[in-house]
């Protein structure tokens, strides 16, 4: 699930950093890849909270695309029952692959990872790593340049041998 972030400042900051953290581990993940054994497919997932069950997931799939075609009679409803219902939230991965390996990454999770201190899905609450804007409160395009490099290169070397 997304980090909750819990005052209207740190909001802010997220906003300002979150683009350019994504737009950094993608690019760094492409240079990367460039001089890897890997290779890179990207994947846009759904992601579901923690503990759906099957059958609750392919009820709100089938509601989802029901709602398609419903009338508008049918279509409340239908809001009425998935209001009720945990819903998944968009992901994108990156699959590497190598020799039949087959890893995942989880782009937005690497991007938090960049954005926030100590970063982990475990953390209902997050802290923006300030240490990304300079003295006026702006990016500073280096450090966040150099701290998704690290992330990078510690995905890489953590990659089964």
């Amino acid at each position: 699930m997304p980090p909750r972030i819990t005052n209207p400042v740190a909001w802010q900051q997220a906003e300002l950093l979150m683009q350019p953290a994504f737009i950094r581990v993608i690019d760094n993940l492409r240079k990367r890849l460039d001089t890897s054994a890997w290779t890179g497919t990207y994947q846009d997932v759904m992601i579901w909270p923690a503990n759906t069950t099957d059958e609750i997931k392919a009820l709100v799939t089938q509601l989802l695309q029901e709602m398609e075609t419903a009338t508008l009679e049918q279509a409340d409803v239908i809001r009425e029952t998935l209001a009720r219902l945990p819903m998944p939230h968009p992901g994108y991965h990156l699959v590497l692959q190598r020799q039949g390996q087959h890893v995942s990454i989880d782009l937005w999770e690497l991007c938090y990872q960049v954005c926030f201190i100590n970063y982990s899905p475990e953390n209902e609450v997050v802290n923006i790593d300030t240490s990304l804007f300079d003295e006026l409160g702006e990016v500073d395009w280096q450090l966040l340049e150099d701290k998704t490099k690290e992330l990078v290169e510690q995905v890489f070397v953590n990659l089964p041998g």
